[in-house]
């Protein structure tokens, strides 16, 4: 049995993260390892918030964790929000204000192609290695559904009638971008442990 801390302090990325990962691999909390404190995230890009969070935790806790950063990147705005979406609109992260400046912002733009994209940063031993998830789709020109968080209702994956917020967590949970990243991650740990 190893133990694996993930980098949050979301309880439900956690559960969903503990389905998808085999039974051999114990994964703690933030809270089960007492780090109480904000985890930086500092970078410019997804790929360095992620291993920045994941080196955090393992610099200062001495346990092998892994980290992931999501963004939203839109054509038409030069990928952003990018690093910033979980703060786009201010630093009170709220989400309806993100989803209406990106509406805002796209008001009239045709070119309406978008990707969610996670990165996975995984710290064992003190060496890194990433895992990417990419899932392409477009924006909506409004919100659509109530499930969900973040940008789900103004994300439609391509090849989907609905958007993310319209669809239930098992639905989405196939085609995610995190699902992808945490895959790939799934089976590395397969594989080598």
């Amino acid at each position: 049995m190893i133990e694996l801390v993930f980098a949050t302090a979301n309880k439900n990325k956690i559960i969903e993260i503990q389905q998808l990962i085999p039974n051999t691999i114990m994964l703690l909390s933030l809270n089960d390892i007492n780090c109480l404190e904000e985890i930086p995230e500092t970078q410019a890009t997804i790929e360095g918030n992620a291993a920045q969070k994941a080196f955090y935790i393992y610099n200062n806790y001495h346990i092998n964790c892994f980290a992931d950063d999501t963004g939203l990147e839109i054509d038409a705005l030069n990928n952003k929000p990018g690093v910033l979406s979980a703060r786009y609109a201010g630093e009170s992260k709220n989400a309806n204000d993100n989803m209406d400046k990106v509406l805002s912002e796209m008001n009239g733009i045709t070119n309406r192609k978008a990707r969610f994209k996670t990165i996975i940063s995984l710290v064992i031993d003190n060496k890194e290695i990433q895992f990417e998830g990419i899932i392409n789709g477009t924006i909506l020109t409004e919100k659509a559904g109530s499930s969900g968080f973040g940008y789900d209702p103004i994300f439609l994956p391509d090849g989907f009638t609905t958007s993310f917020a319209e669809m239930n967590i098992s639905e989405k949970n196939k085609i995610s971008h995190r699902a992808l990243a945490v895959n790939k991650l799934v089976e590395y740990l397969n594989r080598h442990h």
